[in-house]
């Protein structure tokens, strides 16, 4: 049997029911509505996102934080904000993210400013926001030295390997000689998940960003053992990534950012992680500065591509 309220207390139930969803989309409102600046100066906290095997770029090494040129860009843009709102002592929290994860993390708030190696894509900035590139560089595969595979067409009927949320298979099958390629694919949870596939044998092509593959390469137990090759599928620009519709912490981040390559502090970074020896191996990735870096260098864009 149906129990029925009475016509006073039902229209009662249904005003406070409707007043409570009022309120709750007022406060999901409000809180959208919190810029990145002022959410640091209520929490006195800020959340950097961080990858666990970008080498060179963001990365764990044993130590208690996560190091890399992309890490070291974001402590300066945290001097900057400990300058400007006043508070020496901001918190800084470390959140790790995936390629799956990262954009619903700095969308939904939980992570501040990410400090990975993410492509700025036309695409991305729906839901997201980037700063100028702070890396230029070519999609391409490693491969095994002694495979033979020397271009996209001799990947016909074997196994390729991409990490799981990276742009990479598309790239692939966009690509002239990608098109009618029968491959079989594989995804990594990570790059080094994704390199140990072709180190193992399980798939003979991991397909991702050049300077990438460079790091698993020199982190590899044999890097001779090894080769970059194949044409370019797309040159891709990297960029820190922060919450979209949030102007002023973006001026902020590009002041910053567009201040050290007219300084020279971003040669200076790149040098440090990409030319010289790094931890915890102390491995030279050895990837000398391209001609699309420099020019991002000197002519600092967030456009995208």
């Amino acid at each position: 049997m149906t129990q029925r309220h009475p016509p006073l207390l039902s229209s009662w139930l249904t005003s406070v029911l409707a007043l409570a969803a009022i309120g709750l989309a007022a406060n999901a409102a409000s809180a959208a509505e919190i810029s990145t600046l002022q959410k640091i100066r209520d929490t006195g906290s800020v959340t950097l996102g961080y990858r666990e095997a970008s080498f060179g770029f963001s990365y764990v090494d044993g130590g208690p934080k996560p190091i890399g040129y992309s890490l070291d860009i974001c402590h300066k843009i945290l001097e900057t904000l400990k300058s400007e709102l006043k508070l020496p002592n901001i918190e800084v929290r470390y959140q790790p993210v995936t390629s799956q994860n990262r954009i619903p993390l700095v969308a939904n708030g939980t992570v501040d400013i990410e400090c990975g190696s993410t492509t700025n894509l036309v695409e991305r900035q729906k839901d997201v926001a980037f700063s100028p590139d702070i890396f230029r560089y070519n999609v391409r595969m490693a491969v095994k030295a002694n495979s033979g595979i020397k271009s996209i067409a001799d990947l016909q009927g074997k196994t390729v390997v991409t990490t799981t949320g990276t742009t990479s298979f598309r790239l692939l099958r966009l690509a002239d000689k990608g098109k009618n390629l029968e491959v079989n694919q594989l995804a990594g949870k990570d790059h080094t998940e994704s390199f140990l596939l072709v180190e193992s044998g399980r798939a003979a092509a991991f397909v991702l960003d050049d300077i990438l593959l460079a790091g698993q390469i020199a982190n590899a137990r044999n890097p001779k053992d090894f080769a970059i090759v194949g044409e370019s599928l797309r040159t891709e620009n990297q960029s820190l990534m922060f919450r979209k519709d949030d102007p002023e912490f973006k001026a902020l981040v590009d002041r910053v950012v567009t201040g050290m390559m007219k300084s020279g502090e971003m040669d200076r970074l790149y040098n440090k992680w990409f030319m010289a020896p790094i931890p915890p191996k102390g491995i030279n990735i050895n990837y000398p500065m391209n001609a699309e870096t420099r020019d991002a260098f000197l002519n600092p864009s967030s456009k995208g591509i």
